[in-house]
């Protein structure tokens, strides 16, 4: 695991030094993609030279030993000695996490799509609670979600919802709500106090880029309507709304939200990329059966991960056998608790499926 550690580090150091050369300032495209991988190649690095710098600090401490110090000194020594190992073990294994391959579309930004499913105008309500829920945490850390499409319920819920959170790293920390949310709670017009089960699908697309994604203009069919629903003045007085159907897919796409056709289109074909571009992903790992062993769950998103239970007061996540009690906290967006404990597992499966890969290599 630890053999290319130089190769990194050069790596890392020729980098720094193209970043400064005049040429590389001047060439604005270049300068992020080198600046985007040396941050990215900064934690890593940072933790090798933490190693490199606890290593030679033991090699010394064994090389005074061996020098047969006087006791006084030797109780130090090894003393010192046990204290670099101990901290050599922690900064070792947060080492090897860091070395894991990376998901290349973890610094993407997301699409979320909600979708009542069981439970009628319960789980069209409780689409509402969980894109407020996500909303809200997007928000904490100063990202900005954007709407796309939704669909309402005359009561205030959401047959559907679409909405884009552009941020560095929001694929990262989302990537692991996809799946099957069940909501377990008393509705307000049930009189007999009768406790309701619903369920609500969410679905989380890395958002693809151009260069990741080619539609060819003859393979889409482009239509405008009346935007419809909640949305200010300018809803029903002109055609900006866009309806894009990839005909070889047969996906098709909306949007709405926006004022003009024109930022409406560029959504719309937003979306439509980032489908095209999950599409093709699962159709790759289909035959992956061991890199789908090594994710938290299976990202279907028929597999139910997570279950709210408003009378217990409690949530949880079926995949890492989670339970929180503070169902209301989680709701207004305290989710980070989830999302750590989601990485946290999947990290730790990982690791595991590299060292039997090393054993049995």
């Amino acid at each position: 695991m630890y053999e290319h550690l130089n190769e990194i580090i050069n790596k890392y150091e020729e980098i720094s030094l193209n970043l400064s050369k005049p040429e590389t300032i001047a060439d604005q495209g270049l300068y992020r993609k080198l600046s985007k991988e040396h941050a990215s190649m900064s934690p890593l690095v940072e933790k090798i030279r933490e190693r490199d710098s606890m290593l030679s600090e033991l090699d010394e401490a064994q090389a005074m030993l061996a020098d047969k110090p006087d006791r006084e000194m030797r109780e130090y020594l090894i003393d010192e000695s046990a204290s670099i190992k101990e901290k050599l073990e922690t900064v070792e294994q947060e080492l090897k996490i860091l070395l894991l391959p990376k998901d290349p579309n973890d610094d993407k930004s997301v699409i979320i799509e909600i979708r009542a499913g069981a439970g009628g105008d319960e789980a069209a309500l409780f689409a509402g609670v969980l894109y407020r829920m996500y909303c809200m945490y997007a928000e904490q850390r100063g990202w900005r979600p954007e709407l796309i499409d939704a669909s309402e319920t005359g009561i205030g819920g959401f047959k559907e919802i679409v909405f884009t959170i552009e941020a560095d790293g929001a694929y990262s920390r989302f990537k692991f709500e996809s799946g099957v949310h069940r909501v377990q709670r008393v509705p307000a017009t049930e009189s007999s106090g009768r406790i309701h089960t619903s369920t609500i699908t969410v679905a989380v697309l890395a958002e693809a880029d151009e260069v990741d994604v080619e539609i060819a203009q003859s393979d889409i069919e482009v239509d405008t309507f009346r935007a419809s629903g909640a949305g200010g003045q300018h809803i029903n007085k002109t055609d900006s709304a866009i309806r894009i159907t990839h005909k070889p897919s047969g996906i098709v796409v909306t949007c709405q939200d926006q004022r003009s056709q024109h930022k409406n289109r560029d959504r719309a074909m937003a979306v439509l990329r980032s489908k095209l571009f999950d599409l093709a992903l699962t159709e790759q790992e289909s035959g992956q059966a061991q890199a789908r062993r090594e994710q938290v769950g299976t990202g279907n998103r028929n597999e139910r991960i997570r279950t709210y239970n408003y009378p217990q007061g409690r949530v949880t996540d079926h995949r890492i056998n989670l339970t929180l009690y503070r169902i209301n906290d989680i709701l207004n967006g305290d989710i980070d608790e989830l999302i750590d404990s989601l990485i946290t597992s999947d990290q730790a499966r990982k690791l595991g499926a590299f060292v039997e890969g090393a054993i049995a290599g």
